[in-house]
């Protein structure tokens, strides 16, 4: 696209730009610095979080697919970096052509949309996981979850070509070259020329607003208000069934006249004053409770902080974006966005430089796995036991296999303590009583956090 000349149409909003003139440049050095040096240490991580989850990692999981349609997101608008601060070095001045210019708008704003579209499903997936559990472990996969960051990355796309088209080079009057949206072109006349660009630049701002940052935080918020819901709702039923569990042991219909009696009327086993408390509790077979799902604090940990970034983030960049609609109109407001705005953008730009950053610090026991080698700190951070989970379901067994290998006796009701027998009597199995067992799994849940 050739560089637009004086006698082009501009919009209202362009043609004040095209005038102005800031003196700022201890401000732009500022940025500039920042850029340069954000610009290489953002390539540098994002090429190892791509070259950590896309070839280390000994497991592909569906939690290590989202954060590499991220890092790879992240990794193209870092991409884009060194053009942006070699723009700023060059007092606000486009030296490099209107490819580029084209190409660096496009993947700023397709990292934006994709960012937030990846965010949105992370959060649904979580939700689905754990409100619908059995279909989650049934239809949940690695190629379904390939198949939604693909979704993303072509709405992404969709949403970023107005973007694309509406972008040019534009001649400022001091002689410097502004890249900047003008909404002017592709307009068949003039009379309608003020009316149109403000209706597609509002149009353009609104939209990225809703789709890009306010619709995917509505959606985050609310998926994890209703997972905090379920999980605070499951873990009173399942301390409701902890606290019934010792009364399970006594059934009724047990009285002093079925002492001599192993089974009640009903067949179930009487626990009576007289008897043994420890032969009725090692007669009973090991149960071992259906397995609960539990998300994993280590992907939770990153997810909220990687929200959290994106939100404050982008969120300057937005408002600035909506407060320009008016700035033609007001000479204070214009002076403030020709200020604000680009500190904003670079305040996006830092988005994908913080998100390696928060990858490898929510990794749990982060110090003992940076010692061992970058690809356990991941293995540790996108680690699933049926997508997810808190505890694999290999890790539960050993657990339990350990566990049980004592044979743990207990004293009769009303001693100070329990006993502990670390001898087992010959063809004796070893077993498990179920109130021991329900606290055996807590402090395992424990452990895992």
């Amino acid at each position: 696209m050739a560089n637009v000349s004086e006698d082009q149409r501009l919009c209202p909003l362009i043609q004040l730009k095209r005038e102005y003139n800031s003196t700022n440049t201890q401000g732009n050095l500022v940025v500039v610095c920042i850029h340069g040096i954000f610009s290489c240490l953002g390539i540098l991580e994002n090429a190892l979080i791509i070259w950590v989850l896309g070839f280390r990692l000994r497991r592909r999981t569906v939690a290590s697919v989202w954060m590499l349609n991220l890092a790879m997101s992240d990794f193209l608008a870092t991409l884009t970096l060194p053009l942006f601060t070699f723009y700023l070095y060059s007092s606000n001045s486009w030296e490099l052509g209107s490819v580029l210019c084209i190409a660096q708008v496009s993947i700023f704003f397709f990292n934006m949309f994709v960012s937030a579209f990846l965010l949105a499903a992370i959060s649904l997936d979580r939700l689905i996981l754990v409100a619908k559990p059995v279909w989650s472990q049934n239809h949940r996969s690695v190629a379904g979850a390939w198949k939604v960051c693909a979704l993303g990355w072509l709405w992404a796309a969709l949403n970023t070509l107005p973007y694309s088209m509406f972008r040019s080079v534009i001649n400022k009057i001091d002689g410097r070259k502004l890249c900047y949206h003008n909404f002017a072109l592709y307009l068949s006349t003039k009379d309608s020329l003020e009316t149109e660009c403000n209706i597609r630049q509002g149009a353009t701002a609104i939209s990225k607003l809703l789709l890009a940052f306010l619709i995917p935080l509505v959606v985050i918020t609310g998926s994890y208000i209703k997972i905090a819901l379920i999980l605070r709702n499951k873990n009173r039923k399942r301390k409701q069934s902890i606290i019934r569990l010792p009364d399970a042991l006594i059934q009724p219909g047990c009285d002093g006249h079925s002492r001599n009696n192993l089974f009640n009327t009903n067949g179930a086993k009487c626990l009576t004053p007289g008897s043994s408390f420890k032969s009725k509790v090692n007669n009973l077979s090991p149960v071992i409770p259906s397995p609960t799902y539990h998300l994993s604090q280590s992907f939770t940990k990153l997810v909220t902080f990687v929200i959290a970034a994106f939100a404050v983030c982008w969120a300057p960049y937005h408002i600035f974006c909506i407060i320009e609609l008016i700035a033609q109109y007001n000479t204070k407001i214009f002076k403030l966005v020709e200020l604000g705005l680009p500190l904003a953008a670079t305040f996006a730009f830092l988005n994908p430089v913080l998100n390696p950053i928060l990858y490898v610090f929510s990794c749990p026991h982060f110090c003992v796995r940076i010692r061992q080698s970058v690809g356990a700190v991941f293995d540790g951070l996108v680690e699933e036991g049926g997508g997810l989970l808190m505890a694999p379901a290999k890790s539960l067994r050993a657990h339990i296999r350990r566990r049980t290998s004592q044979n743990i006796t207990f004293s009769p009701p009303g001693s100070p303590k329990s006993s502990f027998s670390s001898s087992r009597s010959p063809g004796s199995q070893p077993c498990l009583p179920l109130s021991q067992l329900a606290k055996d799994h807590r402090d395992y849940e424990m452990d895992q956090t």
